[in-house]
């Protein structure tokens, strides 16, 4: 597919569009977090079902990220979220009218399907018609109307659920989606047309086998799905019901800790938008950055785990704040490979992420189930869970500190 740079006042008009449809699929994301005493209570959830009704969203999402990075390259982001955006308004309704976990559950897998491109077909808009710098700066940008999104989804949605019943709130969020859909038909140009000898390409017909090959791939593995999927579930889910069953506190109360947990990483994301083109002007290069800063959330984890206090939204937040350098490793991967494979490898990487997500998720989930069964108090279970997943972050990242440990230089992102 082609590259064409966009005029300032176009790529303004580009990212809105998709930053107004990934709010909605950040809000969708995140809503069970809020919504989760809502769902225990009507549906006796234990804490496994809750992970798993939480990650049924992830298991669809990440479902479509193989297929989904061939259609971003063949068809184009604008097509592809445009189509899959209509599964998302379905998923919502489908979920309004569910009457057992289940249903709600099977609407969850088709509104992650649906939301499948959110994040992803933006991004290989901007790498097909955005510089090197603005790459960086949208990204990050893009990754905080997300937290505006889960920012909504806090008390927002906690003091509308009196009003509008958690069902009458995902009414609301598929009409949200359908003006999404209608944004990006206004402000986004139609996609670059592929060439017509595509398929005789060399990098087309390698397609995947060269992305998960690729070393810089191979090496953010492991922190994409421990440490970029485990900020996610923990900020869309578990977060939530630490604050409710460790620290006492009321659901009131939680969705206020989840509202300023979301509120420091919008302001956090912001910043990267602004520093990383500035950084990035001086030499330094992403996996530099992360190297440096990774380090912070796992004493931060250490921190939350060994306090004989459960920690609060303060904490939280901290944590969460500390693994936003592993977002730079979206972008990172994103330019290491050619504009015609760029789509693959940002959705192969995505599926890395919500994969994690997804399995960390139910993972912690049927952890505490396990321990409480073994004995063990919900708040030992809890924290011993949260151990295990800490033990797996620090692997990753000495799988990531590899190749500098031999004496391999990094492999250099390609040029936009």
């Amino acid at each position: 597919m082609s590259t064409t740079q966009a005029s300032p006042a176009l790529a303004v008009r580009i990212f809105l569009a998709f930053a107004f449809a990934y709010f909605f699929s950040a809000l969708l994301r995140a809503v069970t977090a809020t919504l989760a005493p809502s769902f225990s209570a009507e549906l006796g959830l234990k804490a496994a079902d809750l992970g798993l009704l939480a990650g049924a969203y992830f298991l669809g999402f990440s479902a479509l990220q193989l297929p989904l990075g061939q259609a971003l390259d063949r068809l184009g982001p604008k097509r592809v979220l445009l189509g899959l955006t209509t599964l998302a308004v379905l998923g919502c309704g489908a979920f309004a009218l569910a009457q057992s976990l289940p249903g709600l559950i099977l609407a969850r897998v088709l509104t992650g399907m649906g939301l499948a491109a959110g994040l992803m077909a933006p991004l290989t808009c901007f790498r097909l018609r955005f510089s090197q710098a603005a790459q960086f700066r949208s990204n990050s940008w893009m990754l905080m109307s997300g937290s505006l999104g889960m920012l909504a989804s806090t008390l927002p949605v906690q003091w509308l659920l009196p009003v509008w019943g958690w069902r009458g709130l995902f009414w609301v969020l598929g009409a949200g989606l359908l003006v999404a859909m209608a944004l990006m038909l206004w402000w986004v140009p139609p996609d670059p047309e592929a060439p017509k000898h595509q398929p005789h390409r060399p990098e087309l017909r390698q397609g995947y086998r060269d992305v998960f090959l690729h070393p810089v791939f191979l090496r953010s593995v492991p922190i994409g799905f421990f440490t970029y999927g485990g900020m996610i579930a923990v900020q869309t889910l578990w977060a939530g019901p630490w604050m409710t069953r460790l620290a006492g506190f009321t659901p009131q109360q939680a969705a206020g800790g989840l509202f300023v947990i979301n509120l420091c990483m919008l302001v956090t994301f912001m910043l990267w938008g602004v520093c990383m083109p500035r950084l990035a002007r001086k030499g330094l290069q992403a996996h530099q950055i992360m190297v440096w800063g990774l380090p912070l959330h796992l004493m931060v984890l250490a921190w939350i785990v060994l306090d004989p206090q459960p920690a609060t939204a303060a904490l939280w937040s901290l944590w969460c704040v500390s693994c936003t350098f592993v977002s730079l490793s979206q972008p990172a991967v994103g330019q290491a490979f050619p504009a015609a494979l760029v789509g693959r490898a940002l959705s192969a990487f995505n599926l890395v992420i919500f994969s994690g997500v997804f399995c960390i998720q139910w993972g912690i989930g049927l952890s505490v189930d396990a321990l409480r069964q073994a004995g063990l108090s919900e708040p030992a279970a809890f924290r011993l869970s949260f151990a295990i997943f800490g033990a797996c972050c620090v692997l990753s990242y000495f799988w990531y500190l590899r190749p500098l440990a031999r004496g391999r230089p990094p492999q250099p992102a390609a040029q936009a």
